[in-house]
């Protein structure tokens, strides 16, 4: 675990895998919100975390050179479900990469326990983590130029749901009319970093 100084008040905090990015992050907020630390914006990535808004960002660099990180904790927050009709362009080209059937995707995939690593890409844009690693698949060497919202895609380790139109490189495997994104609800995304997410499978 290394903590680089950004700026003045900042540290980015970079650690070797998914797994230890999401233990830091759960233990941070944990941190905050017991008050033993004190920090205005606490944001996960891939393989770093990002604290603004510290009173003496040195000192916890040097705490958290020496710290050991705990291992991501038990699920305390209600499961979100989308519902997927798995219907997507890309479901059987995914299906020969897995050397499975169409319908095996799907059983796969809804089996599967999800937690949101980070979010990024666009307004309510999940990285789900929780497939196993020989279900990873790359990315579309061409992306396309307009992927539907309500997408629901595959890229690497990763899950993600489209929350609105836009270009796009994920292989495709279904499509969800769960909203990912409304200003008019608080919060506005109904995905936030920790949150588990399970996939269920619906009629197409």
């Amino acid at each position: 675990m290394r903590a680089l100084p950004v700026g003045d008040r900042a540290l980015l905090v970079e650690v070797s895998t998914d797994e230890e990015a999401q233990a830091l992050h759960a233990d941070l907020l944990r941190r905050r919100a017991e008050g033993s630390l004190s920090v205005r914006e606490i944001v996960p990535a891939a393989r770093t975390v990002l604290l603004d808004g510290l009173d003496d960002p040195a000192r916890l660099a040097a705490r958290l050179a020496t710290a050991t990180l705990p291992p991501v904790p038990p699920r305390a927050q209600e499961v979100v479900e989308i519902p997927v009709r798995y219907d997507g362009p890309d479901l059987a080209a995914v299906a020969d990469h897995w050397d499975v059937s169409p319908q095996e995707v799907s059983r796969i995939h809804t089996a599967a326990e999800f937690r949101v690593a980070f979010c990024g890409f666009a307004p309510g844009f999940g990285y789900l983590t929780g497939l196993p690693a020989r279900y990873g698949v790359p990315r579309h060497a061409t992306p396309r130029t307009t992927v539907p919202a309500g997408s629901v895609g595959l890229a690497g380790p990763y899950t993600g749901v489209y929350p609105r139109s836009s270009p796009g490189g994920w292989q495709l495997i279904g499509t969800t009319d769960a909203v990912l994104w409304d200003h008019a609800r608080v919060p506005a995304a109904l995905l936030s970093p920790g949150t588990p997410v399970r996939f269920v499978p619906v009629e197409a």
